[in-house]
């Protein structure tokens, strides 16, 4: 299927690994041209060659941390004016309720839920007036189902659930779009590091925490970035102008609901 965004411009946030990096490679597999942020300069710039090599697209590297205002700052100043932005930032620490401190609440809010509305923001407008954008929300699967320990990215995460739910409905009038993707478990490092620590926590292997994760997705197995990225891809697609204020879980089958 042709999605019909070739030539058009994405910021893509987080970008150098992970679910970012499958994201980006697949816009660009698109004909997407690409301003791919991220906090380690070697990192994202390699990614940035990597995916240029293989897509011949436009691809520039923006370092910074854009959970904060400066590196926001850099990105915009960068691509002022984008068709499609992706929204992605890693997640708080895990830990128990009682030693989370305010500060740690507000660095989660600050991370997952105000770093987003800043740039949804500060580009949303412009799509509007130009008739296009698709805005995407990397979020989580805990905004469907609190995931215990994660009690500072459920928080965060689903304050931006609600906060976007009324512009998402008023910006679809100008075929500008606004959706979250709700990841389950992913092969990540992310994914692997938590795995790790679960397992030094119990004294076992890592190995058996990783199959224990793994049995207890319905799917039979972790996601890969390549179909996240595709899923995503879609959402951005002249073909989801009807998709928004959604929320997608790519979770393997884990979430019990039935709506």
């Amino acid at each position: 299927m042709d999605l019909g965004i070739k030539g058009r411009t994405a910021i893509v946030c987080a970008a150098s690994k992970g679910l970012g990096k499958g994201v980006a490679t697949a816009l660009a597999q698109e004909g997407v041209n690409l301003f791919i942020t991220a906090r380690t300069k070697a990192d994202i710039e390699a990614t940035a060659d990597e995916i240029r090599k293989a897509t011949g697209v436009k691809v520039t590297a923006v370092a910074g941390d854009i959970t904060t205002e400066e590196g926001r700052k850099q990105v915009l100043a960068a691509c002022p004016n984008p068709d499609i932005l992706i929204n992605n930032a890693g997640g708080p620490p895990p830990g128990d309720f009682k030693d989370f401190t305010l500060d740690d609440w507000r660095k989660a809010v600050e991370w997952n839920m105000i770093t987003p509305i800043a740039l949804i923001k500060a580009t949303v407008y412009g799509m509007m007036d130009r008739g296009f954008g698709r805005i995407v929300n990397i979020t989580s699967q805990s905004v469907k189902a609190p995931i215990a320990s994660l009690e500072l990215s459920n928080g965060a995460r689903t304050g931006l659930t609600g906060a976007i739910a009324v512009i998402a409905r008023k910006a679809v009038r100008n075929n500008v779009t606004i959706n979250n993707i709700l990841p389950g478990p992913f092969d990540t490092d992310r994914l692997r590091g938590t795995s790790k620590k679960m397992a030094e926590a119990r004294g076992v292997p890592v190995e058996q925490v990783a199959a224990e994760r793994m049995k207890a997705v319905p799917a039979g197995r972790f996601g890969n970035t390549v179909e996240f990225g595709a899923a995503t891809a879609f959402l951005c697609s002249q073909h989801a102008g009807f998709i928004t204020g959604q929320n997608l879980l790519l979770d393997g089958g884990i979430f019990p609901g039935s709506m």
